[in-house]
């Protein structure tokens, strides 16, 4: 075992030292790269559950509230990207094999599985609607996972720190998690039995939100803030999306809080578009 260090550069000096430093960084070295696991294992199982999502809103392993299953996935895919971030900062175990493995789960679950449930909600709960607008809904299906993957390579390239309080465009997971909050919801209150007007509503909704994630629009981040009661007020609700994502319940509160954080973060972002592009760009050249 220790063959490998009487050949070293280091311990051809006949050093002491030398060999104790060999053998520290032999001994080490694992324990340093076991950081990392916890952080890639939320990403490994957000992957997964993005590809089971697909899975049960195609039909393949229940008939049965598959698309509600697989919307839930998908918002569970949510909280773990969060999870991943959190563990990442938390270990100090931010890597580039992090960011791009993270982009390519994100692209599964917020990208390519809200798409493929609407397509299958279309065509299981709305039949004859489906077989009559079936390229408009495959075109605006396209459409959102096009900007999904356009706005996950843009991050990665260029976004990544150019803003570090706001977001550029949506967020994929807030772009992912509002759909699939949507169509439990819309699943849950018999919607696709209505008029057929009206079932152009999920469609449009995925679309702009393609749409908003390629866009310039800022979008604020959550993070502390100068005020006590808007931290209160964050943690608090941070902690009930949490248990109300994963238990799957007061889901109509999980759209309102949606919507208060469309409104108020895309609405503060329009407003002081000028100067958070003075501030946030001499904070981004700075660090």
């Amino acid at each position: 075992m220790f063959s490998k260090f009487f050949h070293s550069p280091l311990s051809t000096l006949n050093s002491p030292l030398a060999m104790m430093s060999e053998l520290i960084v032999y001994y080490i070295s694992p324990m340093e790269k076991a950081k990392f696991i916890v952080p890639n294992a939320f990403t490994s199982i957000s992957f997964l559950l993005g590809a089971a999502s697909i899975c049960w809103s195609v039909g393949l392993f229940s008939a049965e509230d598959a698309i509600r299953t697989g919307a839930h996935f998908i918002i569970i895919c949510t909280l773990l990207d969060k999870l991943d971030g959190f563990a990442a900062r938390a270990f100090n175990a931010s890597s580039d094999f992090g960011a791009q493995f993270d982009s390519l789960a994100d692209l599964i679950a917020f990208g390519i599985a809200p798409a493929f449930m609407l397509l299958f909600a279309y065509k299981n709960m709305a039949t004859d609607w489906y077989e009559f607008h079936k390229v408009a809904i495959f075109a605006g299906a396209a459409v959102y996972m096009v900007c999904a993957a356009m706005r996950l390579a843009k991050y990665n390239a260029m976004d990544s720190d150019s803003y570090p309080d706001y977001f550029s465009g949506m967020p994929s997971t807030f772009a992912g998690v509002t759909n699939a909050v949507l169509m439990i919801l819309l699943y849950d209150y018999n919607f696709f039995s209505m008029s057929s007007n009206a079932l152009y509503f999920p469609l449009v909704v995925m679309v702009a939100t393609g749409i908003l994630m390629v866009s310039p629009l800022f979008l604020s981040k959550l993070k502390k803030r100068k005020s006590r009661f808007i931290n209160i007020f964050q943690l608090v609700n941070i902690a009930i999306v949490y248990v109300a994502g994963f238990a799957l319940v007061i889901v109509e509160y999980l759209m309102f809080l949606i919507l208060l954080y469309f409104v108020v973060g895309f609405g503060y972002g329009i407003i002081n578009r000028e100067k958070i592009v003075n501030d946030q760009g001499f904070k981004s050249s700075k660090s």
